[in-house]
């Protein structure tokens, strides 16, 4: 055993309850049992403390537990074990990338190498107990325990209860710290169990005094490895695995969810484990995506994201909120996944007497309002088409540019068109083919010049609806003052009518 080694190992017993209780905090305070395998041979495969302390015991049948009163049954949900165990890793990948996990029937594992952390992280003990909260935020309860052999420290967490919670072995003292366990916390087997109980072997320190020749001469090399175990002194070839990272949460529901309601309260616990992930890697969300499993098979998702990446859970569920009211599910909701993407906190600096900003994010809410009254074709900003049709734009969601604009000439003049919606019928007097007078609002106007006409109305490759012509007109009322204007004549129709005037 090298001397710098040093160890912390994460036990969670329980798992599968707590990985299904943890997004379902009204059903800690209950007595809950997990269920395993298929109807009817339905077994207990995990519980909480209350449960335990009504007599509810692993193997049990549903039957069984159902005889004990105000006891909740879930079935096992594979897809939350396993979101659990990505967020544990995660938790432990935010103080080294150096993990090993292991999952046993039970419970799961997570063995951080923590040597060479103490500049970043203070002592062992600092560390151990900045992670036990981390991991504690996530709604699990977890035993840490932190040792220079590995084994001493996993055999350390899964027999210490969650009450002490935490211990920090010294170096040497493995043996003793190890001593008053039970034989359990080394995963034996039925033969090897029955042997040392015959011998009167209850406890890892009994093992560890056991002669290894004789305990070789009777087990093989198994006996000596079990007695390096107990003394805290067997080697180990650690071997780390990839912590994944990825911002989602999901849950298997028992009952389907028809009112939005319902599922908004669901959101917002997701959100608040997800924007507590990120915060932990001083990251924001950018985006946030929840897709819903309905019944009959269909599926249903929606994406949100605001200008700026944000880490205030009010404003994602609020446009969580929107989005689904917009578009809302057309069945009963059987499953809920969000995920978000990852960004960096948005920084502005801004000077000592200089006014405060809007908030973007209250500018999003209420775009997301004004969308669900008028549509969310008629919300955003104006993008021209390529196109020669009139009012030929579409409507986009704002977004903050990603580079710097492209400088302009300030010195160019440019007219706009204020466009008349709708546009307004007009009488025209001609002089040949050319616009001459006009009446607009019962008022008389003189054209003084007048350019066109430009046939419109499609593309130029279409020439079966170019069937209106544009003029562009300088006019004249009788107190001289001069107007702008568009005008345009229906060819079909044969009328005419004011389209907007230019400023």
């Amino acid at each position: 055993m090298k001397p710098h080694e040093l160890y912390a190992a994460v036990y969670v017993r329980e798992f599968p309850a707590q990985a299904a209780l943890r997004l379902r905090p009204a059903l800690r305070e209950q007595p809950c049992a997990i269920l395993d395998g298929t109807p009817p041979s339905e077994f207990v495969c995990a519980m909480n403390t209350k449960a335990r302390t009504r007599g509810v015991r692993h193997g049990m049948t549903r039957v069984e537990v159902e005889t004990i009163s105000s006891v909740v049954v879930l079935a096992r949900t594979p897809n939350e074990e396993e979101r659990a165990i990505t967020i544990v890793q995660e938790v432990a990948g935010g103080f080294t990338p150096r993990i090993e996990t292991r999952v046993f029937e039970r419970a799961f594992l997570c063995v951080l190498d923590i040597s060479g952390t103490e500049s970043l992280f203070g002592p062992p003990r600092q560390l151990a107990q900045e992670l036990l909260k981390r991991i504690r935020s996530q709604g699990m309860a977890a035993t840490i325990a932190v040792s220079a052999n590995f084994h001493a420290a996993l055999c350390m967490a899964r027999g210490m209860s969650t009450k002490t919670a935490l211990s920090v072995l010294g170096q040497g003292k493995e043996r003793d710290a190890l001593a008053p366990l039970p034989l359990a916390v080394l995963e034996l087997t039925e033969t090897q169990l029955s042997t040392f109980s015959a011998w009167g072997v209850t406890t890892l320190g009994k093992l560890a005094t056991l002669p290894e020749k004789s305990l070789i001469a009777r087990l093989g090399q198994e006996g000596k490895r079990l007695r390096q175990l107990a003394a805290g002194e067997l080697p180990h070839l650690f071997q780390p695995v990839a912590t994944p990272f990825t911002l989602r949460e999901e849950m298997e529901l028992e009952n389907p969810i028809e009112l939005l309601d319902g599922l908004l309260f669901l959101l917002n616990l997701m959100l608040e484990q997800i924007i507590r992930r990120a915060s932990d890697r001083i990251l924001a969300l950018a985006s946030v995506s929840v897709s819903l499993a309905l019944e009959g098979g269909g599926t249903h998702t929606r994406t949100v994201s605001p200008p700026l990446p944000t880490n205030e859970r009010s404003l994602w569920l609020k446009l969580l909120q929107m989005e689904l009211e917009l578009h809302p599910p057309q069945a009963a909701i059987l499953h809920v996944a969000l995920q978000a993407e990852p960004g960096h906190i948005s920084k502005v600096q801004l000077g000592l007497f200089s006014p405060q900003l809007p908030e973007p994010g209250q500018l999003e809410v209420k775009l997301a309002r004004i969308a669900k009254i008028v549509g969310e074709d008629a919300v955003g900003q104006a993008v021209l088409r390529d196109t020669h049709q009139p009012r030929g734009f579409r409507m986009e969601k704002f977004r903050v540019p990603s580079t710097a604009p492209v400088p302009t000439q300030v010195d160019v003049t440019r007219m706009a068109l204020r466009e008349l919606r709708p546009s307004e019928p007009i009488i025209v007097q001609l002089q040949g083919k050319t616009p001459h007078r006009l009446r607009f609002r019962n008022e008389p106007y003189r054209v003084e010049a007048a350019y066109g006409p430009w046939i419109i109305g499609t593309d130029w490759w279409n020439e079966e609806h170019w069937g209106q012509a544009q003029w562009d007109l300088d006019i004249a009322d009788m107190g001289e003052t001069k107007l702008c204007c568009c005008i345009i004549r229906d060819l079909k129709k044969h009328c005419w009518q004011m389209a907007g005037f230019y400023d």
